[in-house]
Formats: C-alpha cells, structure tokens, sequence
C-alpha cells in the first residue's frame, strides 16, 4: 500500500484490496504499548495508520481503499462516514442494525438486539463514549498522504474471537469485540466480501 500510493500519479485509477490476515495484532501510530496486554504467540506490528491496538485473523474481511481524494472531491472526515456508511449498508443487508459511536470509529451492534432498530443514547460533545451494552463488529484506521488514503477497515465475519481479549482494542479497556457469526448470520467470508466491496465501491465514488 505505501509503495502504491508513493508512486500513483494523478492518472493513477483508484484500487479497493481485500484480504484475509494471518493472525497479527497491529498497532496505529498513536498506539500505546499497555494496550497490548498478553499477544502470546501472536506477532504484533507497528503500522503507520490511525488508532490504536487492533487484531486481524482468519474470518475477517479486510478492505484498503486506495482512493486518491482531491480526484474524488471529498475531505478525510466524509471519506471515514463513507466507510462507515459502507459497512452499515452491509450489515444491514445481513438484518443487522449497525451504530456508530461519537468519538470511536468504527462500527458497533446491540449485543442484545443486533436486528433492532432503536437509536443509541447520543454521546455529548467532550463525553467519554459508552460502550455499555455494545460490541464492535468492524474497525476503522486510515492514514492519507499526498490526498491518497491507504489502511481501512476490517469486518468481522467468522472469527476467533478470543485473541481481543489479549489487547484493549482501539484503546479502550473492556470492548468487546464480535462478529456476524456470533450474533447468529450464518454467512461465508466470500459473500460478506462481496457485499462489503460492492458497498465501498458506491459510497467511495466521487
């Protein structure tokens, strides 16, 4: 990804990857080394994107848009709302009702009612968000240079899940993570791929 953006011109057509990580836990430039509390014999990575802890493993749909966005005509802040908007629409193909959260990216369902359509409580300007009650199903972490994005988001589908316990993941003590087989969508790493790049693909066009 560093040495596609570092050498894309303006004529340069805009890419989406998508993949399925080994297991690894990696780190955003802000992360901070207690976050990763026991990674045993899972490696851990420093990367250059946003955020903080995060895990990727088998089960989970990763997708790097490669966008170039002064081509595209939209700011860093509308591109993170197109991603997130992007793994809504997916959820939502699936039945899920996904919700963001003011001031931790990424998405998150009801852990008692993931098919449910009621609001969250807003979280106010300057409160620490609530995770009560929630779980986070994809995480978000980008890095632009040059107006060019690269890093993304991760979906998860049908995962181990207990390698999130080994880390606070994004920062946060406590979070608990899930996936769509957790909370009874029986659907294969092939097809929430599918849907998720489709979904990405419409949100992210200029």
């Amino acid at each position: 990804m560093q040495a596609f953006t570092a050498t894309r011109t303006s004529d340069t057509p805009d890419a989406l990857w998508l993949c399925e990580h080994p297991p690894v836990f990696t780190q955003g430039l802000a992360g901070k080394p207690e976050h990763i509390l026991l990674p045993g014999d899972i490696p851990v990575l420093a990367t250059n994107r946003g955020g903080q802890a995060t895990y990727h493993g088998p089960g989970q749909v990763v997708a790097y848009p490669l966008i170039d966005l002064q081509r595209a005509g939209y700011y860093v802040k509308e591109y993170v709302y197109r991603i997130e908007e992007a793994v809504l629409r997916t959820l939502a193909h699936f039945g899920v009702t996904g919700h963001r959260v003011r001031g931790a990216p990424g998405i998150y369902v009801r852990l008692d009612d993931p098919f449910g359509h009621a609001r969250l409580a807003p979280t106010l300007p300057g409160e620490q968000p609530s995770f009560l009650g929630l779980g986070k199903i994809a995480a978000l972490g980008i890095k632009v240079s040059r107006h060019c994005t690269y890093h993304g988001v991760a979906l998860n589908v049908a995962m181990d899940l207990e390698p999130f316990s080994r880390i606070n993941p994004c920062g946060y003590p406590s979070l608990q993570t899930v996936d769509l087989s957790t909370i009874g969508i029986p659907t294969t790493w092939n097809e929430a791929a599918s849907v998720l790049s489709s979904k990405l693909a419409t949100q992210l066009a200029a």
